[in-house]
């Protein structure tokens, strides 16, 4: 069956652009197009579209408004364009927080370096995000601490892998229900992977942390270099937790979330009680930048099975291996089910292996890892 797509842009030579490649690929036909929010929101109600791509910036509705209330009165998946800028970032993340599935750059070179490349990356996160409803949630947002204000410098880096998600005939689920009780297992660390829609769900498990968290947390999101750093100020601002971004030679600490920048790769290096984040520019051989397998292969030979490994929503493999790796030391490993993931890639990659022993649904997930490393 043909996705159907609506574009949304208030440039005619993008809205062009954008249905020109969507309508090379025999999967997707563009319906329409709209120069604003407004009228994205009526072609919405009346056309009701597959997905709908989506610029930021627009006379008369903005995006982010836009998305909003579709996502209240005629809810689709959403693919936002942004800038990759320090402002771009901080606006991706409201249009995300406000229900948006998923985002790519404006400017596609920095998607790919080639044209045809960048084009058929378009195509799949498309097709990814359709074949998966979104389904709309209410994200936790405790007041901790005021949400910080943005500054600092722009930055830039985007490498997308070429892949694949399957449909939901194809898709294999074979974990136990959601763990009842904690196992009594030892925790050295807690480990977290996720892509397409990490960044909701990852807001929505660490605002119910206690600010007296035992462990230390590695966050590995794909997400662009502009974006990490305004990702994890946001973080910051809205948990009772501490989250920062990783610049390398930090000593863990518990209750603290450590983020991996986009565009490098983060590793635990040393034993123990002297365990060190290192960073390191991302190898050109490597697709995913970060990466989770990278960051939870590392924290195998630091930390050995004394890991919970948490992977939820997001396209690919990515993590497959590097839950292989803790689980071969006697790690706990547990998915995000595929009801409530905006793209069952990640964790259908580990579960379809045997590898996570529970699929958990998001709103349970932090219930779930506070109970399991002795906070409930």
């Amino acid at each position: 069956m043909t996705i159907k797509v609506l574009v949304v842009d208030d440039s005619s030579f993008f809205r062009r652009r954008v249905a020109e490649i969507l309508n090379g690929d025999p999967e997707l036909e563009v319906i329409d197009t709209a120069m604003n929010g407004r009228e994205a929101i009526d072609k919405a109600r009346q056309l009701r579209p597959d997905v709908i791509t989506m610029d930021i910036e627009m006379p008369v509705l903005d995006g982010i408004s836009a998305v909003r209330e579709i996502m209240a009165t005629a809810p689709r998946p959403v693919l936002m364009f942004s800038s990759l800028t320090y402002d771009g970032a901080r606006a991706t993340l409201d249009a995300l927080e406000a229900g948006a599935a998923d985002f790519l750059p404006k400017r596609f070179e920095d998607i790919a370096n080639d044209r045809r490349l960048a084009a058929s990356l378009l195509q799949q996160r498309v097709k990814a995000i359709a074949r998966q409803p979104r389904r709309v949630a209410a994200v936790a947002t405790p007041s901790a601490r005021p949400a910080p204000t943005l500054t600092g410098s722009t930055a830039r880096s985007a490498t997308v892998a070429t892949v694949t998600t399957p449909p939901r005939s194809e898709r294999v689920e074979r974990p136990a229900r959601l763990p009842l009780r904690a196992s009594g297992k030892h925790y050295k660390a807690l480990l977290i992977g996720t892509s397409t829609g990490g960044p909701v769900a990852l807001q929505s498990i660490l605002t119910q942390f206690p600010k007296d968290y035992p462990y230390p947390i590695l966050l590995v999101q794909h997400m662009p270099a502009a974006f990490t750093p305004a990702f994890a100020q946001r973080l910051d601002g809205l948990c009772q937790i501490s989250v920062c971004e990783a610049q390398g030679g930090e000593r863990l600490s518990p209750g603290v979330a450590y983020l991996a920048p986009g565009g490098k790769q983060m590793l635990v290096e040393g034993t123990g009680a002297s365990a060190r984040l290192v960073v390191r520019d991302g190898d050109s051989k490597i697709n995913y930048k970060p990466s989770v397998d990278i960051t939870f292969g590392s924290a195998s030979r630091v930390f050995g099975g004394d890991v919970l490994g948490v992977i939820l929503t997001g396209m690919g493999a990515d993590g497959r291996e590097g839950c292989r790796m803790l689980k071969a030391q006697g790690a706990n490993i547990w998915a995000q089910d595929a009801d409530s993931c905006v793209v069952y890639g990640m964790p259908q990659a580990v579960t379809a292996a045997g590898i996570s022993s529970h699929s958990i649904p998001l709103d349970k997930m932090s219930e779930a890892i506070l109970r399991e490393t002795h906070r409930m």
